[in-house]
């Protein structure tokens, strides 16, 4: 139950957000409040900013979308009205879990986590509306050559059919910095010069060094690309990726409001910045750019805003690359298609 009780205490914070109705009916819908706030945090024994903690973002699965319903246009915020009806979806989702119980059963109920629904209309806040870029030519032709298990009509016959994801690899950049319907920890460590951040998915742990060290040669390249990380005010983390290893999505369907088929490409020349910025001792408003103009016409940036929860608890990601669902995936699809080829002839 230490999700229930983490979900149960965020849902005050997250309401500050959501923000209450005569609020937010004075407020311009169309713009996000400012994030940097002139919040200063305490400081490590070294001087630095201290962000270290629990910082999982299970409170943003509140059926928030990644890219924004065309309906909105510009608008980043919903009203009272909207507001409202996604509230009402997300109380619903909330008593799948209960209603397995009483039917003496277990489904998705038992292990997707559901955050307090908020106002915003996207992640995405560049463009303007909303949505992921178009693609470039040589974009479109990436995508069409990608693998997954979330691709429709395809046939397996060997890991290069399945993706990074489906292989208990990586979930990739950016989309591991968003949130999904399980695995949301987030736990920050620093030491001098250093900053980890430890995802509950995938069991990874990104590497940022802040001391000032020189880039990697660019053949070098990393499922989650290498990073170099800078302070900024006494109040934000800076950081730049590169280096990046094609392959993974840059999104991924488990975050609302995706493409649904995990097949947006990564190219070697993608580059990710990202601000993350404490607001206040327990609030850190999290800012990122995608840039890769192999594949969209233009930058893409998001922002979430996450807040802390040092009681949330990691579990073991009991999933590895070799794990025996994708030596059935190919067993199945031979045996359905070597079915097939007997029923025509």
């Amino acid at each position: 139950m230490i999700r229930k009780t983490a979900f149960a205490t965020l849902l005050g914070a997250a309401c500050a957000l959501a923000g209450g109705t005569a609020a937010f009916a004075q407020q311009d819908l169309t713009k996000l409040p400012e994030a940097r706030n002139g919040f200063r945090p305490k400081t490590t024994a070294w001087g630095e900013p201290d962000f270290t903690g629990g910082w999982p973002i299970d409170s943003l699965n509140g059926r928030t979308p990644l890219q924004r319903e065309a309906k909105f246009g510009d608008r980043q915020l919903l009203t009272d009205a909207e507001f409202a009806e996604r509230n009402a979806t997300v109380s619903q989702l909330e008593k799948r879990y209960e209603n397995e119980d009483k039917d003496n059963k277990i489904g998705i109920g038992h292990w997707a986590e559901v955050g307090p629904a908020n106002r915003r209309t996207s992640w995405i806040t560049r463009p303007g509306d909303g949505r992921l870029p178009a693609y470039t030519d040589e974009g479109k032709r990436l995508s069409a050559a990608m693998h997954s298990t979330w691709r429709r009509n395809q046939d397996f016959d060997w890991v290069s059919d399945f993706d990074s994801w489906d292989r208990c690899i990586t979930r990739g950049l950016p989309a591991s910095m968003f949130p999904f319907m399980y695995n949301n920890g987030m736990r920050i460590f620093q030491s001098p010069g250093l900053v980890a951040i430890q995802m509950e998915m995938i069991h990874e742990t990104r590497l940022i060094p802040t001391d000032g060290r020189k880039a990697i040669p660019r053949q070098i390249r990393q499922w989650l690309g290498e990073s170099r990380g800078h302070w900024e005010n006494g109040q934000t983390l800076v950081v730049e990726t590169t280096n990046f290893q094609p392959g993974p999505s840059a999104t991924n369907i488990g975050t609302t409001g995706s493409p649904p088929e995990n097949d947006t490409p990564v190219s070697a020349d993608a580059r990710m910045v990202e601000r993350f910025t404490m607001t206040g001792p327990n609030s850190i408003a999290y800012e990122m750019t995608w840039t890769d103009p192999v594949v969209f016409t233009q930058p893409w940036s998001a922002r979430l805003d996450w807040q802390r929860d040092d009681n949330y608890g990691i579990f073991e990601y009991a999933c590895t690359e070799g794990d025996v669902q994708i030596r059935n995936y190919i067993s199945a699809s031979r045996a359905q298609r070597a079915q097939k080829r007997e029923i025509s002839q």
